[in-house]
């Protein structure tokens, strides 16, 4: 087939064939990861050989070529494991660099690998492997700037370390760059997983390092928090409400739209008379002066409506300069999701707009066919079904703690169980504490909410008691809200 970079970048194109300078075709079979107009992956054949190849197009493409192949060279001068880099090159019409790299056979990437497997040990046992190589990285003075388990691949044997355009070299590495890098790869790990096995990764660490103390594990664990809070935010608050991978983005002076793209096939609703329509069509689940929330299906799938309703002049003055209601759930919804908490898939936020000034506002979630946790109790008699779903909402608990989230109003109806396990709906009010004193406070307040649920059922409440003591390492918050003395 043809080469046509531009299409290729775009998606237009798959297999091809790129002839290149003074060296054998790379046949393309599969594009692994695209930027459009900037930057290729692809897996193919190259002198009949197995190779991943990075194709760099654009103004800079010799620029960022050049990085990624000096970031490779330092790996390897460090003897940190990494693909050999097979060839620097050229294509022949002179539109691309390619840098082409030995292909692992075997292996996958740390992240998938990661939420694949079920074993903790193995977990673990893959997280020290990678708390290694990141120590051998610093002792060569070496930072990994785009530190995702992503840039990991995983075999039998050996960890590899990808992404030579992320590696930035140093004179000497202070102790404050070094903790701050390996608190960014630790906050990448399961939140509970690594309240565990923090510190055995600290010591493994400091012990590659040669150091003879180990780091202060509370100031590592402050910069794990704040890492996970900033990345959580700059996504939630900020990447979801412009175009990006997984959302577009329509405005205009008088509306603003988003929508998920795994949903922007459907026949969804584009403007606020739409959503109006379809509300009008069904019988609402709830219809008040501040909110009205409908049912409806839209092609395949059930969605759920919550128009956020301007009651009078007064309240449309106070919420115009202020962030909707709908689009704090938008970015609620996206934020559990980036964090791997259970929530309603966030189909589509829109916003009525008047010279920039906010009116009404219409958040669109999938519908989740589950009961609540109060239905759940009553209709399930299986002990081990009923305990297994406790120990579930006490981590859910315990995780959103550790992350400093609150969700402002733990009512029964507001969590949902699917398959024994929790799914939060209902964002509105939820925020992610940015300062540790107001993360607790908020957190006391989900927790005597929660238990207010079970005042009327003694067995139930005792075994949130008793489960919340054992799952929560820090007793701290359920002191605070007389669940424990």
């Amino acid at each position: 087939m043809m080469l046509n970079l531009p299409e290729l970048s775009q998606g237009g194109q798959q297999a091809c064939e790129i002839a290149l300078r003074d060296s054998s075709p790379l046949q393309v079979e599969s594009i692994v990861r695209r930027v459009p107009n900037k930057r290729l992956v692809c897996r193919g054949v190259w002198n009949s050989r197995p190779v991943y190849a990075k194709i760099f197009i654009g103004d800079d493409a010799e620029k960022y070529a050049l990085r990624d192949k000096r970031g490779v060279e330092w790996l390897i001068k460090a003897e940190i494991t990494t693909p050999a880099l097979l060839s620097a090159c050229t294509a022949k019409d002179g539109e691309a660099v390619v840098l082409i790299f030995q292909a692992i056979e075997k292996c996958e990437n740390a992240e998938v690998w990661y939420a694949s497997q079920l074993s903790q040990a193995l977990r673990f046992d893959m997280a020290k492997k990678i708390v290694s190589e990141v120590a051998k990285l610093h002792t060569a003075n070496l930072l990994q700037t785009d530190l995702y388990l992503k840039n990991f691949l995983i075999t039998n044997e050996s960890v590899y370390t990808l992404d030579g355009d992320g590696i930035r070299k140093y004179d000497k590495i202070s102790k404050r760059q070094a903790l701050q890098n390996l608190s960014v790869l630790l906050s990448k790990f399961d939140v509970l997983e690594i309240e565990n096995w923090q510190s055995s990764l600290v010591r493994i660490y400091a012990e590659v390092r040669c150091w003879k103390t180990l780091p202060d594990l509370i100031v590592i664990k402050n910069l794990v928090n704040l890492h996970r809070i900033k990345v959580a935010s700059q996504y939630a608050d900020k990447k979801v409400f412009r175009q990006c991978t997984d959302v577009k983005v329509y405005q205009q002076d008088n509306y603003f739209l988003a929508i998920s793209n795994y949903f922007s096939f459907k026949s969804l609703p584009k403007t606020s008379q739409d959503c109006d329509a379809l509300i009008a069509s069904q019988q609402p689940i709830k219809s008040g002066n501040t909110c009205t929330v409908a049912l409806v299906k839209i092609d395949t799938i059930r969605v759920v409506i919550k128009r956020y309703n301007i009651k009078s002049l007064g309240h449309h003055v106070s919420r115009a300069l202020r962030r909707t209601r709908a689009a704090t759930s938008w970015a609620n919804a996206h934020r559990l999701k980036l964090l791997g908490i259970a929530t309603a898939t966030p189909v589509e936020l829109i916003e009525q707009r008047y010279f920039g000034l906010r009116g009404k506002a219409y958040f669109l979630s999938e519908y989740i066919d589950a009961p609540d946790v109060a239905e759940f109790f009553l209709r399930t008699n299986d002990e081990k079904l009923r305990a297994e779903t406790v120990i579930n909402i006490a981590n859910l608990f315990y995780r959103l703690y550790i992350l400093q989230i609150s969700h402002g109003d733990m009512k029964a109806s507001n969590i949902k169980i699917v398959n024994v396990a929790p799914l939060l709906i209902d964002l509105d009010s939820m925020q992610q504490h940015q300062f540790t004193w107001a993360a607790l406070n908020a957190h006391v307040r989900d927790l005597q909410r929660f238990m207010r649920n079970w005042k009327e059922s003694p067995a139930l409440y005792n075994g949130f008691v008793e489960t919340f003591k054992e799952v929560y390492v820090d007793h701290q918050p359920l002191r605070l809200a007389h669940i424990v003395k």
